[in-house]
């Protein structure tokens, strides 16, 4: 039961995270409303930093900030660590 709320969690916050990027590197290019920098942070802490990387990279935005490039994948150093010990002990 509890592996399946944390995997449908993950699925939809790297959901969120993947939309949020996208929508930020649209807005930043034409002007729009951005996506604060803590929102993508906190999003990416609360799962979403494996499609948060991917789309970053692949839509090239933010990669030249060292406070995400670094942040990002300790996040999903973490998670990884999480969930494989949840899938161990749990």
């Amino acid at each position: 039961f509890m592996s399946r709320i944390l995997f449908w969690w993950l699925v939809l916050v790297n959901a969120a995270a993947a939309v949020l990027v996208v929508f930020d590197k649209i807005s930043a290019r034409h002007g729009g409303r951005r996506v604060p920098e803590r929102v993508l942070l906190l999003i990416g802490a609360a799962g979403g930093a494996p499609l948060m990387l991917v789309f970053m990279l692949l839509c090239h935005h933010k990669t030249r900030k060292p406070k995400f490039m670094l942040t990002l994948p300790l996040f999903l150093m973490l998670w990884a660590a999480f969930v494989y010990l949840s899938a161990v002990y749990f």
